[in-house]
């Protein structure tokens, strides 16, 4: 069985989670793993079952996400499929399912999508990786909301059992939905 794994990452913590998750799959799924916005050409009759990890920056998921599920909408909801978004609200336990997580739960009232199953990571932050407007303004939001604002740090908050009980949970969908 062949599944795809697709994913949007600003800053590398989306990707990371999306390799991560090929990697507990490998031994009974083949998985593609592919970023987004190098996916306009990818036929997803070739796959049995789609996952999609995209992160937040400043509020928003990047274009290509909207674009990408609007185009194959049809294809995606007759598949077994899954949604993962990764961002820093995460980091709190009361903002890390769709529903409670305002930028997920967004993305899902509004999409044509219906994803089989959908999971909240917690991100990263990288201050010392960012560039200089980006660090400025991702200090300011922490500082706002109770987060880290030591500029010399990084800190990943992900919880790589959350994820791989995701992938685990992937891999036991149906074959048809």
């Amino acid at each position: 069985m062949k599944a795809l794994i697709l994913y949007s990452s600003r800053d590398g913590q989306t990707r990371a989670i999306a390799s991560y998750i090929a990697s507990q799959l490998q031994d009974t799924l083949s998985c593609d793993v592919i970023d987004l916005l190098q996916a306009e050409n990818v036929d997803l009759e070739q796959y049995q079952r789609v996952m999609i990890g995209a992160s937040i920056r400043y509020g928003h998921f990047h274009p290509a996400l909207d674009k990408f599920v609007k185009v194959h909408a049809a294809r995606l909801n007759q598949m077994p499929s899954a949604f993962f978004s990764v961002n820093l609200t995460a980091r709190k336990p009361e903002k890390r399912s769709p529903q409670t997580n305002g930028y997920t739960r967004k993305f899902l009232l509004a999409s044509p999508w219906r994803p089989t199953q959908c999971a909240v990571f917690a991100g990263a932050l990288r201050y010392p990786r960012y560039r200089w407007f980006d660090r400025i303004m991702i200090q300011f939001i922490m500082r706002m909301t109770g987060g880290e604002t030591d500029s010399s740090k990084e800190v990943e908050y992900t919880n790589w059992q959350e994820v791989d009980r995701f992938a685990q949970e992937f891999r036991q969908l149906p074959y048809e939905k």
